[in-house]
């Protein structure tokens, strides 16, 4: 990223209030928020100035919430979905505009309001963390340690330095991407295609049709030009995850199928989303935020506008535990910190609570039931729940892919769904989805009289 000088740590100048491993945009956007509020903070990572690899997609009354609208490299009016070319599905048009992140833009207007705030960086590999004391330290693969009374895994799905007490066995949204150039393609330049669940393109390869209709992928499009587009071969969620060589093949046929004739290749992307999976240890020292700490929706793979929303609600809560700390440690007339191991959990403690409250919790229960029915379902019982999906309200669909309902809402949503479906489609949800209903129920149950561990009752 030319243009920008990062400022050095210094391990001389002392400790940091907060260390955050990875410079991803929640990485950058909690490291820019705390210190807005004079904490000193550092940003630890081994190429903070590389591009980011992959393509961001996402509905653009989202991003404007966040003042984030310049960052929108192009902006679609509304998308459509393809569900199959018969009558009886169709297709549907989301009257929703969808823009198509500029992720330079992004990433350097996140850099420059770190720089701006004093933010130092470190650039080298995460190889773990000790805490001791009331206090931390990042080690870092060049033998650097960065002392501080906080620690932030913004690691994404490499998950360094938050733990787990149960094996991590999510599902996984595979996707293969390129950004092209091509002689002409079929698509509106008005239309964002969300969607294309047809098969046609598989007529001339029995296997291939076969595995599509037991393992259904989609074609996702962005047409930026009558001849250039960014297309991307979907897997919505697999447990094992569907191989990139098998999704590789399905989108060359379908573009063969379509007659776009590839004239250049700009980029490729290899996407490999965990979806649900268990939570880490909740709470624990190491904070976390985005992939690392399950914010992906289990649903959908939905995540750059999550964590962006979640970002400010964790560095309010860092800010505001470390305020509590500052005030402790002048009463006591010691450093900025916390005076025990104790206290230094229960500050974590207070962070963690306020990215994972029980209704958080409860909600990505529900989402994580919608993810184990889709495991189960193959391409035309997955056109039948999108037929019912996106007849429902916009207050549901927008809201369900969103993470905006509440768990009651949420409820309103299924029961939505389940009316809007055809017969056919409520045999499968109730064959397919009642052993994960039960799973849910069961998980929820703990969740009554909720408290969270690490805080006295008086804080919950």
């Amino acid at each position: 990223m030319t243009g920008l000088e990062l400022p050095q740590y210094d391990a001389s100048l002392g400790p940091v209030e907060l260390v955050v491993a990875g410079a991803g945009p929640s990485g950058l956007a909690v490291a820019d928020r705390v210190s807005q509020a004079g904490f000193r903070v550092c940003v630890v990572d081994p190429a903070p100035l590389a591009a980011w690899p992959n393509n961001y997609g996402v509905w653009a009354d989202e991003f404007e919430a966040m003042g984030l609208e310049d960052c929108l490299e192009v902006v679609w009016p509304q998308a459509q979905v393809h569900l199959d070319n018969n009558e009886r599905f169709g297709s549907r048009y989301l009257r929703r505009p969808y823009g198509k992140v500029d992720r330079a833009r992004l990433k350097r207007r996140l850099l420059e309001r770190c720089i701006a705030q004093g933010v130092v960086f470190q650039e080298s590999k995460v190889e773990g963390v000790v805490h001791g004391s009331g206090a931390s330290e990042l080690c870092c693969a060049d033998g650097v340690r960065v002392p501080a009374a906080m620690v932030l895994d913004a690691t994404g799905h490499s998950r360094k330095l938050v733990q787990f007490d149960a094996p991590f066995d999510p599902g996984y949204q595979g996707a293969y991407g390129i950004l092209v150039e091509v002689e002409r393609h079929p698509f509106p330049l008005d239309t964002m295609l969300f969607m294309d669940w047809r098969d046609d393109f598989t007529a001339s390869d029995p296997q291939m049709q076969a595995a599509n209709r037991a393992l259904p992928t989609f074609l996702y499009a962005m047409p930026f030009s009558p001849t250039r587009m960014f297309l991307e071969e979907t897997s919505l969620v697999a447990r094992p995850a569907l191989g990139f060589p098998e999704l590789r093949a399905r989108l060359r046929a379908r573009l063969a199928h379509l007659g776009v004739v590839v004239t250049a290749v700009e980029e490729e992307e290899y996407c490999l989303i965990p979806m649900g999976g268990v939570l880490p240890r909740l709470p624990q020292r190491v904070l976390g935020i985005g992939g690392t700490a399950g914010m992906v929706h289990p649903s959908t793979g939905y995540m750059v506008s999550r964590m962006l929303g979640a970002a400010p609600v964790l560095a309010d809560a860092v800010v505001e535990q470390l305020c509590r700390g500052r005030d402790a440690a002048a009463n006591a007339h010691r450093p900025l910190g916390a005076a025990s191991e104790a206290e230094a959990e229960a500050l974590s403690a207070a962070v963690w609570h306020a990215i994972w409250p029980v209704e958080r919790l409860r909600q990505r229960a529900f989402f994580t039931f919608g993810m184990d029915v889709l495991l189960k379902l193959d391409l035309a019982e997955t056109r039948e729940f999108f037929a019912a999906f996106f007849a429902l309200s916009d207050f549901h669909w927008q809201g369900f892919l969103s993470t905006r309902l509440t768990f009651p809402e949420l409820i309103g949503f299924g029961l939505s769904l389940f009316v809007k479906s055809s017969n056919t489609a409520r045999l499968n949800l109730l064959r397919k989805g009642l052993p994960g209903l039960l799973v849910m129920l069961a998980g929820l149950t703990r969740t009554i009289g909720y408290q969270p561990k690490g805080l006295p009752p008086s804080r919950s």
